[in-house]
């Protein structure tokens, strides 16, 4: 009974059994699976792997980050569908090759000399004559003639109506490389699979399902991280980045996960001698390079190498290529200035990457925590101003219009002035909630092309958002006290007070003295109203919007262009006076009535009118600084690299061989003829070609060879068979 059921079982199995291994080795069920990798390598390619789960929501929004994390699209080559894709094409064409390549060896070693004489009428290439010699002579020259062309031939003697044994037919071949071009191919795509597999994410997941690894998600020291979330020194294929620090080494690199990390330990220790970077106009790096000691752990050898991109170092079967570079923890010196009254100045040092903790007392609000972000010592910006875009209409240059649109890709018909403007420090101010607003300040003072320099204060209220600056003016002294002395004075009313009374006695000198009071109350309440603003709609306006608010809501609108005329000549000539005031009670000598002096009190309003929209109160200037840099390396282990290099040596001769390569077969069955008038025996030639595909070089050929072989009329060159 048992073996009853076994064999029910087994037949029921094997239909089952045989039209499955009939859809993995069909050539269909291959091209669909190597069209689903192709989309997905595509997907790989637009979309940026291993980011942090925000940067797509920030990007793309929740409901489509949500589902290309569930997809994993995000890590799309070590994804598991991608992992099974991969493993069933190499299944599917690992048949394909199972169950044809016997056939084509099978195929290389026939000759096909059986083939009846019958059957060559069936060809599309036939051709027959009368030769002169005995059917045995003619079939060893011809062969003969063909060995000569790079034929291989066979010969096979057969029985004829005129006697047994009188018969002779020839097979010859050529082009059988054709169909060691289907193997090669065949077998390039499964050994190009392998290596990929091999040298993706497969071991490793293999090290976090059976050896108990898992990602790490948490912070601190890279010495602190247990062991479950370290991979062995003798982990055969691995790929991750490596951040060195001039001066320091590291053993360990760092293998992104989609939930963390893990920690690849190394047999070797990276130590970082020099960084060196190189820059183009534009300010785009043009090279950077790390000159670096490689230290064994095992033997204490000292390798000194270099890394460059494009250029890796090798050791132990480990590639370091250059990847990119970053800060190394920078030495900063920042000082605090406040934009109200109460703040003073102090000095913090930090380093980028770190932060610190900021009192309220000392930056006159709530306790914050300062992070420092980044710094930049060089950047370039398009200084172009206005001039760079105007067009002179009467004149007509075709030549140059012609030639500023054709040549180089890196033509432009646009004017660009780039500039190096210097330093620049970012950092973020981080509340008692969490929350951060980026600020980003340059170190020297930058000229926009109005003839006024200004120091550019840039801040942004998201990493999305663009950074919008506050341009603070630079001073008769050269640099932003003189501001900042006329902002503190702004805020205070006595101060306001003062400026206002000396304005009125500089603006009548004596004379009318009825509208002494009059005026004085104008220019005071314009000035009180650009200081402290108005609420306007549950809404708080400050600075110049005030006062338009103000002309628009008091004035009639016939006579509003000429109010704000006045009213704006009031508050200039009281801010004049304010800036006077604070340089005489800082010791300084009254500024000049001259162009540098206009420019810069034409910037001051329009920044004081703005610096009131600033959300901090204070900003941090950078002093000084100390720049330290690091390289990111990434370090592969990647044994099947050799594979696939092999895979893709085949699949180049596979393809040549099957797009370049013709396999020909001609038979010729010679039997005896009649005999010649001078009694010699003579033979009738039946020649039939066969080709892989038909193309007019096949009909060419066979015109030839009818020609060299049979002696047919036709063409006459060509080379010969």
């Amino acid at each position: 009974m048992p073996d009853a059921v076994s064999e029910s079982f087994e037949s029921s199995r094997s239909p089952n059994w045989r039209s499955l291994t009939e859809l993995l080795a069909s050539m269909r069920f291959a091209i669909s699976l190597l069209t689903v990798i192709c989309i997905a390598s595509v997907i790989g390619t637009v979309l940026k792997q291993h980011e942090p789960a925000s940067n797509y929501v920030n990007q793309f929004g929740p409901f489509w980050a949500d589902l290309f994390l569930a997809l994993k699209l995000n890590a799309v080559y070590s994804a598991w569908w991608f992992l099974l894709i991969l493993a069933f094409l190499v299944v599917s064409t690992s048949l394909c090759i199972a169950r044809h390549t016997p056939k084509y060896l099978a195929d290389l070693r026939t000759y096909k000399e059986n083939i009846r004489e019958k059957s060559l009428n069936a060809f599309h290439h036939k051709a027959s004559n009368d030769l002169a010699g005995a059917p045995e002579a003619e079939a060893q020259r011809l062969g003969k003639l063909l060995v000569t062309g790079g034929w291989k031939v066979k010969l096979q003697q057969r029985d004829t109506e005129a006697g047994p044994g009188t018969g002779w037919m020839l097979a010859a071949k050529a082009g059988a490389a054709n169909k060691i071009g289907y193997i090669a191919a065949h077998s390039a795509i499964v050994l190009i699979c392998l290596g990929g597999l091999f040298d993706g994410d497969l071991i490793v997941r293999a090290h976090m399902l059976m050896g108990g690894k898992t990602p790490f998600a948490g912070g601190g020291m890279i010495s602190d991280v247990p062991d479950k979330h370290r991979l062995s020194e003798k982990n055969p294929t691995y790929r991750g980045n490596l951040l060195v620090t001039e001066g320091t080494q590291s053993s360990t690199a760092i293998l992104n996960q989609s939930d963390g990390v893990l920690l690849q330990e190394l047999p070797f220790a990276i130590e970082l001698k020099k960084f060196i970077v190189e820059y183009y106009s534009t300010g785009m790096p043009k090279l950077f390079a790390s000159d670096i000691v490689i230290h064994d752990k095992e033997t204490g050898e000292k390798v000194p190498a270099r890394v460059e991109v494009n250029h890796p170092a090798s050791y132990k079967g480990v590639e370091i290529y250059q990847s990119s570079f970053d800060d190394g923890g920078s030495r900063v010196q920042l000082q605090a200035r406040g934009l109200v009254p109460g703040i003073r100045p102090f000095v913090v040092d930090g380093e980028i990457g770190g932060s610190l903790k900021l009192p309220a007392q000392e930056i006159g609000g709530q306790p914050a925590t300062l992070e420092f972000t980044a710094l930049r010592v060089l950047n370039v910006e398009n200084m172009t101003g206005s001039n760079g875009s105007e067009v002179d209409v009467r004149k007509v240059d075709l030549r140059h219009s012609i030639e500023s649109r054709l040549g180089a890709g890196n033509k432009s018909n646009t004017k660009r002035e780039l500039r190096n403007v210097g330093p620049s420090i970012t950092y973020k101010l981080r509340d008692a909630s969490g929350q951060a607003r980026e600020f980003v300040n340059y170190m020297l003072p930058v000229d926009t092309g109005d003839g006024q320099p200004v120091y550019l204060l840039g801040l942004r209220e998201t990493p999305a958002d663009p950074f919008r600056y506050l341009r603070v003016p630079v001073d008769l002294e050269g640099g932003m006290d003189g501001f900042l002395r006329m902002r503190q004075a702004l805020a205070d009313p006595a101060t306001r007070e003062e400026a206002v009374r000396r304005y009125t006695a500089q603006a009548l000198d004596g004379k009318q003295p009825e509208l002494a009071e009059q005026l004085h109350q104008s220019a005071l309440r314009a000035l009180t109203l650009f200081a402290e603003g108005d609420t306007k709609d549950g809404r708080k306006l400050v600075g110049l919007q005030a006062v338009s608010d103000f002309i628009e809501a008091n004035v009639p609108e016939a006579e509003r262009s000429r109010a704000g005329e006045v009213l704006v000549r009031i508050l200039n000539g009281a801010l004049f006076e304010l800036a006077q005031f604070t340089r005489e009670k800082a010791g300084l000598a009254p500024m000049p009535f001259d162009e540098k002096t206009q420019n810069f009190m034409t910037q001051a309003v329009l920044s004081l009118s703005d610096v009131q929209l600033y959300p901090a109160p204070v900003f941090f200037e950078l002093r000084n600084f100390e720049q330290i840099q690091a390289s990111v390396f990434q370090v592969a282990r990647a044994p099947g690299r050799n594979i696939v290099y092999l895979g893709c040596a085949l699949l180049i001769l596979g393809v040549f061989a099957m797009l370049y390569v013709r396999e020909r077969r001609i038979w010729i069955w010679f039997t005896p003829a009649r005999d010649n008038a001078d009694g010699t025996a003579g033979t009738k030639a039946m020649m039939a070609l066969s080709t892989n595909r038909k193309t007019m070089d096949a009909d060419k050929e066979f015109e030839q060879l009818s020609a060299k072989l049979l002696g047919l009329p036709g063409s006459d060159g060509g080379t010969a068979p």
